[in-house]
């Protein structure tokens, strides 16, 4: 098989399962008809099954430990300077409402002798935010992920997210940001976290 075409376990756990969209479509279909809807009206009878499938999407990070994607590619480098992957796009779901929180992950680490791909960073945090989350957590299980499979010299992580729980329920702020850090090793330092701090927010 072309490796350029092999579906890799993380693809694969995206799939929705059939057996698991029979069982999740009637509860969707109940939930509607408890709100009131007329479920047999032709806009929605096939949503249950959508949002049965779609759920699955969006929690399809449950399927895997996201230390393997990085373990997928560990490479030796002698290289001790800051790694930055900053910019990266996340959704999840707040775990309080079930509704989405969306933003911008900035991850930085100082090898200790390993690197990883730089895409492995981006996967991890596509992971750990497809399950039920709440940012605070997000932001540290990105951290202990990567220290504790590559034990670099540091992490830092840092989210900004808009939160739709806040946004159109509730209080009903609609231009808030939530930003969230965490940091081990070399980042316990002020200067090495302000010049992460820096770095992500040139050019803004």
């Amino acid at each position: 098989m072309n490796e350029d075409l092999e579906i890799k376990p993380w693809d694969i756990a995206k799939y929705p399962s059939k057996d698991l969209t029979a069982e999740l479509a009637p509860l969707v279909r109940k939930e509607l008809e408890l709100l009131g809807e007329d479920v047999n009206r032709e806009g929605l009878l096939k949503t249950p099954e959508r949002v049965a499938k779609a759920m699955q999407f969006m929690t399809y990070g449950y399927k895997i430990d996201p230390s393997d994607v990085l373990k997928s590619a560990v490479f030796e480098e002698d290289y001790s300077q800051m790694v930055i992957v900053r910019d990266i796009d996340f959704y999840s779901l707040c775990e309080h409402h079930m509704l989405p929180f969306f933003g911008k992950v900035h991850v930085a680490y100082i090898p200790n002798g390993k690197i990883t791909g730089l895409s492995k960073i981006a996967r991890v945090v596509e992971i750990l935010s497809r399950r039920l989350q709440i940012q605070e957590r997000l932001t540290t299980q990105i951290k202990d992920c990567i220290q504790e499979t590559l034990e670099p010299l540091g992490v830092m992580v840092v989210i900004e997210a808009q939160h739709m729980c806040m946004q159109m329920r509730g209080v009903q702020k609609m231009h808030s940001v939530t930003t969230t850090s965490d940091f081990t090793g070399v980042f316990e330092t002020a200067k090495t976290r302000e010049e992460f701090i820096s770095l992500i927010t040139v050019n803004r």
